[in-house]
């Protein structure tokens, strides 16, 4: 479950939605990070990996005038135009547990995913 509807009547779809325990744990990691820089979490799409594309997730500083920036309570996600197009309906979860802990991306847009899932095309 999200904090946010990904649906929107008349507008774009989110590029990517978090779950609660993504939001969670987003803003856990954020609160460690030290310096006086406000935060927020970029989502991109690089060309490479097995499969063609990767993602790629870190704390960034700057928000560009064309980048998407959605807000889950104190967390905000900012992703730029040209990954938001390749991750529309995407959903990043987060998962604790023994196998496949870590955070992964679930995109409807993707036809081929590598096994490791940080690569698709």
């Amino acid at each position: 479950m999200s904090l946010a509807s990904n649906v929107s009547i008349g507008k774009k779809q989110d590029p990517v939605v978090l779950t609660d325990k993504a939001v969670a744990k987003v803003a856990e990691l954020l609160a460690q990070e030290t310096g006086d820089e406000v935060l927020a979490l970029r989502v991109a799409v690089k060309p490479g990996g097995c499969s063609g594309f990767s993602y790629e997730m870190f704390f960034d500083s700057e928000v560009a005038a064309d980048d998407v920036v959605k807000t889950y309570g104190d967390v905000r996600v900012v992703v730029d135009a040209q990954s938001a197009e390749m991750l529309t309906g995407s959903e990043l979860d987060y998962s604790d547990g023994l196998n496949d802990a870590g955070f992964h991306i679930s995109n409807p847009n993707a036809s081929r995913t590598c096994g490791c899932g940080s690569s698709f095309s």
